[in-house]
């Protein structure tokens, strides 16, 4: 159904309203048939988007609000987050940065509600990458992150006013040998090397290249978000 306006060939063009025939609605702008310009998509089971569109398609400054009471606002591109935005999980964790088709991929900054503590630093594919501090309430933690873990040299900054130098590193569980199945990478282990005044931080070792040079090709999984999106909506 619809109800608006149409151009000299029949086609919606300019302000009107629709309803499709899975249940969706929409209240906005056309252009040649297309949703185009502000509008305001309602899905059946709960989820808007209010925003600009494109050729049918989400792209430019937009709200989503999730089913599970999640929320992104930000930049849309091609129907996807893609650009600068925020997003609220349903547990009220929040993530503020760069995106790129539809993960946290750039800088950017996750705080966790229960704690108050957050990390900032990059973000390849969702996954926290690269250089980052990790900041709690009196202490925060200055290295490299790899899949979302810390990895290699890095140091504890105290609030009282002295740093614990040493190094994350990873050891493989020491499974039976007759077991053929591999086995599994244990959780990284901090081995502190020694204390010392505040001192300018110097990351050891190579530097990992930055986050925006990082290949681009996102992967066919599905990002781990810590509120699940229940996105799947596609629009008819």
């Amino acid at each position: 159904e619809y109800e608006g306006e149409r151009n000299a060939e029949g086609e919606r063009h300019g302000r009107g309203k629709a309803r499709l025939p899975n249940g969706d609605a929409y209240n906005g702008e056309y252009e040649h048939g297309l949703r185009n310009g502000q509008g305001t998509y309602r899905f059946k089971n709960g989820a808007c988007y209010i925003g600009t569109y494109l050729q049918n398609k989400k792209h430019g400054q937009g709200t989503f609000f999730y089913p599970d009471g999640s929320k992104y606002e930000g930049d849309w591109v091609d129907d996807r987050r893609h650009g600068h935005g925020q997003y609220t999980y349903a547990n009220g964790d929040t993530y503020t940065g760069e995106w790129f088709n539809h993960y946290r991929h750039g800088q950017g900054t996750y705080v966790y509600k229960d704690t108050g503590s957050k990390y900032v630093g990059g973000w390849v594919h969702g996954n926290q990458e690269g250089e980052a501090e990790l900041i709690y309430l009196n202490h925060r933690f200055k290295g490299r992150f790899s899949n979302g873990k810390p990895v290699g040299h890095g140091k504890y900054v105290f609030d009282i006013g002295c740093e614990q130098h040493g190094e994350y590193t990873q050891e493989q569980d020491k499974g039976e040998e007759e077991e053929e199945e591999p086995s599994f990478l244990a959780e990284p282990k901090w081995k502190a090397s020694k204390i010392t005044k505040l001192t300018p931080w110097t990351p050891h070792g190579e530097t990992p290249p930055p986050p925006k040079e990082a290949a681009l090709e996102a992967p066919a999984a599905a990002e781990p978000e810590a509120g699940a999106e229940g996105d799947g909506m596609e629009e008819r």
